[in-house]
């Protein structure tokens, strides 16, 4: 027997992104169900970025849940560029007035789940077999089975796919209406999270001839370092002593100052480019990495999607007040006009602070040029500023 449950809005994700939007939907008093893939607990085990712009923390505070954020979080007001040990720091809030904050996305991912467990949102995880139909009438449905066997039947006005690459709102429309653009690196990030106190306070890009080291933070005495590792590596490549020697040796005079220790998690991640247009099919809607994805190199990836999300729920907003389609008509290309600069700055910074196997004596000396010009050039140091505290929609 079917169950036949509804909604407004449909939300495929219970990641940040699905839950920041039916948190931001729950404050303009319009209802949502979110289906999510996973478990629970491996929703809050994702070990995720923790760099955020100025608007993502807007974000949470129109979701009433920066409560936490605010008392925690670790303000930066600049960014430290490296090249084979010159260094040099970008005063960040000096040339744009604003701060990014450290607050882990693990953290904020819990306290967007307090916050909808508070008031008794719909959430069902573990829902694997989700499909979606409809999407190109005014009557769209998600089909799942819950974990107990439960077969359930979910109408919406609105579908919103918030579920990540690998999620279903995107294999759901038909490879004839997307356009997709990608661009895969010949690198990857291995990365660590060790309980020892960050090398420095703000955030370390270095481009070094053996490959590029990135320094950054989660607390006062947690610390997020990666190196550049080669295509194919594993974790298993990398030991933790090698992971030290590279990282420390990259970091030039700085890496004198790391702190080391046995690592609490290790991953690698490959690095990519991509977007996929447009982010509107029918009704629906998509948002963050169902949509587009970002190198880290920047820290883009959850600002990114958060910014969609931003947008998304204030188009829904203005549909369910005025009952007019033009809000909802505007999304796409509103969403991806910003999505386009978002992936050029981190395609930028990924192009100059690392070394690419194909790179000749050219490429290389361009790197380096474009390294001096930031340094020297308050125009450059300023086009650097305004992106990284993010640009504004």
């Amino acid at each position: 027997m079917v169950k036949s449950i509804d909604a407004t809005v449909a939300i495929i994700g219970a990641g940040p992104s699905g839950l920041l939007l039916s948190q931001l939907l729950h404050q303009s008093g319009i209802s949502s169900v979110i289906v999510e893939r996973t478990s629970k607990k491996r929703v809050l085990e994702r070990i995720r970025a923790g760099i955020l712009e100025r608007g993502t923390v807007e974000g949470m505070e129109e979701a009433g849940c920066a409560e936490r954020l605010h008392a925690e979080c670790i303000p930066h007001d600049g960014v430290i560029l490296s090249f084979d040990g010159e260094q040099f720091e970008i005063p960040v809030k000096a040339i744009t007035g604003h701060q990014v904050i450290v607050y882990g996305q693990t953290e904020i991912t819990k306290d967007l789940i307090d916050a909808c467990e508070a008031r008794g949102q719909r959430i069902y995880w573990d829902c694997a077999d989700a499909e979606l139909a409809g999407l190109d009438s005014n009557a769209p449905q998600v089909g799942f089975t819950t974990p107990d066997g439960e077969t359930i039947s979910l109408s919406a006005d609105i579908i919103a796919g918030c579920d990540g690459f690998h999620g279903i709102s995107r294999q759901s429309i038909p490879a004839a209406r997307l356009r997709e653009f990608e661009r895969t690196y010949p690198f990857g990030w291995l990365g660590i999270l060790v309980d020892q106190p960050p090398v420095a306070h703000n955030v370390i890009y270095a481009n070094h001839q053996d490959g590029f080291a990135l320094a950054s933070m989660r607390s006062e005495t947690r610390s997020r370092y990666y190196v550049q590792s080669a295509p194919g590596e594993s974790v298993d490549d990398w030991s933790t002593e090698r992971f030290w020697e590279a990282f420390t040796h990259r970091l030039g005079d700085l890496g004198k100052q790391v702190k080391t220790g046995e690592p609490i998690e290790k991953s690698i991640a490959p690095l990519r480019s991509y977007v996929s247009e447009p982010m509107r099919h029918g009704r629906l809607f998509m948002a963050g990495d169902s949509a587009h994805i970002v190198p880290p190199t920047g820290a883009k990836g959850l600002n990114l999607a958060f910014a969609d999300v931003r947008r998304l729920s204030r188009a829904i907003a203005q549909w369910h007040a005025s009952g007019s389609e033009e809000p909802l008509e505007g999304y796409s290309i509103e969403a991806l006009a910003r999505v386009w600069k978002v992936e050029r700055f981190s395609w930028y910074l990924t192009s100059m602070m690392h070394q690419f196997p194909e790179h000749s004596g050219f490429e290389k000396n361009m790197q380096r040029a474009e390294f001096d010009y930031i340094r020297a050039s308050e125009a450059g140091q300023t086009m650097i500023a305004e992106n990284y505290v993010g640009l504004p929609f």
